[in-house]
């Protein structure tokens, strides 16, 4: 068998409907589209927002919440995983994080986030700290750096 004869199997392909043809086709006068209406002229179609005169949807729910237009996606590391990769008084930033495999990307900002505990005193520099982390790095006797 080669493409230059292939067939379609029977009835698998139907006729379209051929509206508009007079009484005797059962479609004919209006053309299956009633009398009168949005859907009977040519051209428009019914909005989708559109009830008829009943409050849309849309209009009922209350309004909830705000989604920024272009957020900020933070790439997010612990303190914990901080603790088991670096050793006291390493200077850490988002090149070294990358070498350690906590961070995918240098393009996207880092936040380092407290869960976690750190005993080790070392020097993070990075995008954003949570006000938990900062604390806990104080503490252990190292310091924050915002780049």
């Amino acid at each position: 068998m080669d493409l230059g004869h292939l067939q379609k199997p029977k009835k698998s392909t139907k006729q379209r409907k051929r509206v508009g043809r007079g009484p005797g086709c059962g479609n004919g006068k209006t053309s299956g589209r009633g009398h009168k209406g949005i859907q009977a002229r040519a051209g428009s179609r019914r909005r989708y927002a559109k009830e008829g005169g009943q409050m849309p949807l849309h209009r009922r729910l209350p309004k909830r919440g705000f989604r920024a237009f272009d957020p900020t996606e933070y790439q997010i590391v612990n303190i914990s995983q901080l603790a088991t990769k670096f050793q006291a008084a390493a200077g850490v930033g988002p090149s070294e994080m990358k070498a350690a495999g906590l961070i995918s990307s240098l393009n996207k900002p880092v936040k380092i986030l407290g869960s976690g505990e750190i005993s080790v005193p070392c020097t993070v520099q990075a995008q954003a700290f949570s006000e938990s982390a900062r604390k806990k790095l104080e503490a252990a006797g190292g310091k924050v750096e915002i780049l």
